[in-house]
């Protein structure tokens, strides 16, 4: 029987696809590098790049290109691509607002994305959540970014929490395999339908109702 702690020290959320809907942006951008090449973009491709920094993606995208060495002009052209797709706005996913600031109000929160600072800035305002985090940490800001697990651990450490009394959000299994690593437990909640991936709570939206339930329980319920 898998399942999230009752109570928790911290939660600590990804960003992309799991609080924002940026995987749209993401995928634009991907495809049209893809199409580029001659190539279809589709859940196959997209399985590839999902939850990557924008360096890693680069390389899965040069390999599987047949351009090897490119990695770093194909993660410049992606960088771009998302880059104009966010310009145009990014809403918060279903339950994404009501979880964070119901969690919030009980525990210290953060959010630890695979995105570089710019975007994970413009993602979280975008989608009206940035005020509801005091502490956010982005992939370039450690030296190994997921599926290492620097990131959820210097988030914890920030708080001042262990990790192993902590609870993780991810949608990817990059994002996964950092919490994991870092000894966080993981709610899932996937970006690629029917993905087999690691969890301790496993679900399709953040507005379940069992999970805001959850939330509830650790004691919250004031808003941000």
């Amino acid at each position: 029987m898998y399942s999230l702690p009752t109570s928790a020290d911290a939660v600590v959320f990804d960003c992309d696809g799991l609080l924002v809907d940026t995987e749209a942006c993401w995928t634009v951008a991907e495809a049209a590098i893809f199409a580029a090449h001659g190539h279809p973009f589709g859940p196959e491709q997209k399985a590839l790049v999902i939850g990557r920094t924008v360096e890693a993606a680069g390389e899965a995208m040069a390999q599987y290109l047949g351009r090897l060495g490119d990695g770093a002009e194909l993660a410049s052209e992606l960088l771009e691509g998302v880059r104009k797709e966010l310009a145009r706005g990014a809403a918060a996913l279903p339950g994404a607002a009501e979880l964070v600031r119901v969690c919030r109000a009980a525990v210290p929160v953060a959010v630890a994305s695979n995105s570089p600072r710019e975007l994970l800035d413009a993602a979280l305002w975008s989608a009206g959540l940035a005020d509801c985090f005091i502490h956010s940490f982005a992939a370039d800001e450690v030296r190994s970014p997921k599926p290492a697990p620097e990131l959820y651990l210097t988030a914890c450490e920030t708080l001042g929490v262990d990790p192993k009394r902590s609870v993780a959000f991810e949608d990817s299994a990059t994002g996964i395999a950092s919490a994991r690593a870092a000894g966080l437990y993981i709610a899932v909640v996937p970006s690629l339908p029917g993905a087999d991936l690691d969890h301790d709570w496993l679900g399709t939206s953040l507005a379940e109702p069992a999970l805001q339930e959850w939330a509830r329980e650790l004691g919250c319920g004031t808003a941000c």
